[in-house]
Formats: structure tokens, sequence, C-alpha cells
């Protein structure tokens, strides 16, 4: 332990605006594996048909994903180790889901280069989230 076992405000801020991230991928996850008719109007008919079309193996590792994050947030703001394997868990998910979904599916071609902004964005919050933990774990902030 190199400071101090009481997070910072920092800790607490960073675990929060990460559980409201996570919490907005699980509701991305209900509103497409429902098919609610908020999810379908933002999408036109040839975005909408291939969304649809998502292979249910795709659809579990964004469950994993999603869950599997934000339990992660949970745990860290629960300052417990478990945080770090269950955000390991949910990166690979992340990984196997954002693959499909940029260079297995047609979305390239469907929405164009711009489509890759959103999957990295969620590679980087993830892995930020794994280290960070690592590091938070190092401090002796979680036990």
């Amino acid at each position: 332990m190199t400071d101090s076992s009481k997070p910072n405000i920092l800790f607490w801020i960073i675990g929060i605006i990460a559980l409201l991230w996570n919490a907005m991928g699980v509701n991305a996850y209900i509103q497409q594996a429902y098919k609610t008719d908020a999810f379908k109007a933002m999408y036109e008919e040839e975005h909408l048909e291939m969304i649809l079309n998502t292979p249910s193996w795709v659809m579990a590792a964004f469950a994993l994903a999603v869950f599997g994050g934000l339990l992660g947030c949970i745990l860290l703001l629960l300052r417990k180790k478990l945080a770090l394997i269950v955000f390991l868990i949910s990166l690979i998910a992340i990984i196997i889901q954002m693959t499909y979904n940029v260079f297995l599916s047609k979305a390239l071609e469907v929405y164009g280069p711009g489509v890759v902004i959103m999957p990295i964005m969620v590679i980087v919050v993830a892995v930020f989230l794994y280290f960070y933990t690592k590091k938070s774990i190092d401090r002796g902030w979680i036990s």
C-alpha cells in the first residue's frame, strides 16, 4: 500500500460516472433485446433490419459486457477486489461484441467509417476501468 487506504474524491467521481455509463449500456441492451418501439424509432429500415438480425451469441456478449460493467462498477464503489475480474470479463465480452459489430456485420457498409467511434470509446472506457481498478487495489483502496 503506497497511499492511504481511504480513496480520494476522484475515486468516487470516477466510480459514479462509470456506474451511470454502464447503466446506459444496460438500457441500450434492454432496448435492443426487447425490440422496443423507442429503439425501433431510432433507425431507418435498412439499419434496423441489420440490428434485429444480430446473432444470439453477439447479444449474449452484449449482455455480459453491459451487466458485467454495471456489476464491476457496483463492486468498485463497494471497494471489492472482485471488481477487477468482473471488469476483465466485461472487457473480453466487449471485444467479442465489437469485433462482430465492426468487422463481421455489414455496419461499415451501412453506416460508413464513423461506425467505429462508439466501439473505440466503449473499449477505451472498459480498459480504463480495468486498469483504474488495478491501480486502486495497489493503492489499498479496494480489498
